[in-house]
């Protein structure tokens, strides 16, 4: 294996999925400029997400419509014209 490509800055990182409020913590070394105070008291770096496991309809079984910005409404305006 080669060695010396893995970040060594590996640390505890919340995230956070937008579209249901449900947040988890695990270790990453992703960038962030926010931070969040998690349950236990202490503040760690935060990384908003869009979707995971518990708002994606391959796990959750249910079709969720999630508007980001209106590229839903965007969308269907461009193709009614056609």
């Amino acid at each position: 294996m080669k060695t010396e490509i893995h970040p060594k800055n590996y640390r505890l990182v919340v995230f956070k999925d937008m579209s249901n409020e449900y947040s988890f913590m695990t270790k990453s070394c992703i960038e962030t400029k926010e931070s969040t105070k998690w349950t236990d008291g202490n503040e760690y770096p935060l990384v908003k997400l869009e979707i995971s496991h518990t708002s994606h309809p391959f796990y959750t079984g249910k079709m969720k419509l999630v508007d980001t910005a209106g590229r839903i409404d965007k969308f269907r305006t461009r193709y009614e014209k056609k």
